[in-house]
């Protein structure tokens, strides 16, 4: 947790597109978030074009830790979809991005819950 649930057209993107995607994708959140890599995750799934929103050519839906201010979460969809159109050679009007505020308690690293917002010093030290 995060997740990062990245479904783009079928043929838009190669492996080496999709793995500079998700390792932006890691950036971006930790740098904004100041969480731990080890806890962003990133899939991708192929779709048919009409099944994406709206005519898009890709759409990234991010569940994310609740805590996060309207501006981290603005700086993290303005940053992704940039990063996407870019990759897909889209505009960025044809990416869409979405976040999701979910409970620290609804999700498990290494078999515990994950901790609150800015309290990832103390778990990570348990877990190092």
């Amino acid at each position: 947790m995060p997740l990062y649930r990245c479904n783009i057209r079928k043929g838009l993107t190669t492996e080496t597109q999709r793995e500079h995607i998700a390792k932006e994708i890691v950036r971006i959140h930790c740098g904004v978030t100041g969480a731990p890599p080890s806890f962003v995750h990133a899939f991708f799934d192929e779709v048919a074009a009409d099944t994406l929103p709206d005519g898009k050519a890709a759409f990234v839906l991010g569940s994310i830790r609740w805590g996060r201010t309207d501006e981290q979460k603005q700086q993290i969809v303005s940053e992704l979809q940039d990063v996407v159109a870019r990759t897909t050679g889209q505009a960025p009007e044809a990416v869409g991005v979405v976040t999701a505020d979910v409970p620290s308690k609804w999700n498990m690293e290494g078999g515990e819950l994950l901790p609150e917002p800015g309290e990832e010093a103390a778990w990570l030290a348990r877990h190092g």
